[in-house]
């Protein structure tokens, strides 16, 4: 039986407007958009999908969750395309085990993730952290004792996946001498970005000023920034982290940030939100941001494009990009 052209999708009023109006000047008109309110539940969307067919869900932040036996409930549902990051709330693990398939958004924020950590990393050289807090809390007119710039500085970047890559475009201007530690990567990325490969994470530490930590979470990542890593940075380097929370031990970052030497702009943690309690809260050196990277919300018709490029690859029988399956699901926040 052939497939239906047809798209079910089922998020709020507000995510209709965010994500799929500012792109439906680029929608194929053979393929019929059946749209709905996140509001509607679970099991209406459920059987929205098995009475119209539809093929292809569509999904955003508020969508129901699609549960373990949507084979069985909705047999003709094939592929969630996710506009945002995140599954957890929106797809059971086991559908995916069942051969569901399943995208997020993928490479299509890059570039504003990018964009957020070269502020956290000039934020940190110019100690925005201490002069914001002196202004409005202390009602006083800082002068910190060290505000630098990035020109020519020596920047290394934990991992070298698409983050990585958008960030070392946004440096060109800087000068910076760039390096880089990622052992899944091919040699051809670095050189043709101009980009040093360090041999290892210690190498890559002990030699720049600045560190980037845009790197996945892995079994092989999970804790790997730990207090000797962070030891063998310059005693004022900056460390940013725009990647993922469980790659780096907290306690030991905050431990060696109470140092009051080391500055750290960090948009991502352990436990999100950050606890009210957390140590990191409150240092003069610790420029925090709220895992707010990207996108921002004039970019994220960006994850709509990449999600309107998906299905069509879908339909038309190529491969789905940012696939989804259980053991990215897994390492998923």
């Amino acid at each position: 039986m052939a497939v239906a052209r047809r798209v079910f999708a089922c998020m709020s009023a507000a995510e209709f407007g965010w994500f799929l109006d500012p792109v439906m000047d680029r929608w194929d008109p053979g393929v019929e958009l059946i749209r709905a309110d996140s509001a509607i539940g679970p099991d209406a969307m459920i059987e929205h999908l098995r009475k119209t067919e539809a093929p292809v869900l569509l999904t955003s932040w508020s969508s129901p969750l699609t549960p373990d036996d949507i084979a069985q409930r909705a047999p003709t549902f094939k592929y969630l395309c996710h506009t945002c990051g995140t599954l957890k709330k929106i797809v059971a693990r086991e559908a995916i085990v069942n051969g569901l398939l399943v995208s997020n958004w993928g490479r299509s924020i890059s570039r504003s993730v990018a964009e957020h950590t070269l502020l956290l990393m000039l934020g940190c050289l110019r100690n925005i952290a201490l002069v914001q807090s002196s202004m409005h809390v202390e009602k006083a007119w800082p002068k910190p004792a060290t505000i630098r710039g990035l020109f020519e500085r020596r920047v290394g970047l934990h991992g070298f996946g698409n983050v990585a890559r958008e960030l070392v475009k946004l440096l060109a201007p800087f000068d910076c001498k760039i390096s880089a530690f990622s052992p899944y990567e091919p040699e051809e990325a670095f050189s043709k970005g101009g980009v040093k490969r360090c041999g290892s994470l210690e190498e890559l530490y002990a030699s720049n000023d600045v560190i980037a930590c845009v790197a996945p979470l892995t079994d092989e990542t999970r804790g790997s920034v730990n207090e000797k890593l962070l030891r063998l940075m310059p005693p004022d380097g900056v460390f940013v982290n725009t990647g993922r929370g469980a790659v780096v031990n907290e306690r030991a970052l905050e431990r060696v940030a109470r140092e009051g030497n080391l500055q750290i702009g960090i948009d991502v943690y352990e436990e999100e939100p950050l606890p009210a309690a957390s140590p990191l809260r409150g240092l003069p050196n610790a420029l925090l941001t709220a895992h707010c990277a990207g996108p921002t919300a004039d970019r994220r018709v960006d994850c709509a494009r990449f999600a309107l490029k998906n299905i069509a690859n879908f339909f038309a029988g190529l491969p789905v990009e940012a696939v989804i399956d259980a053991a990215k699901f897994d390492l998923q926040t």
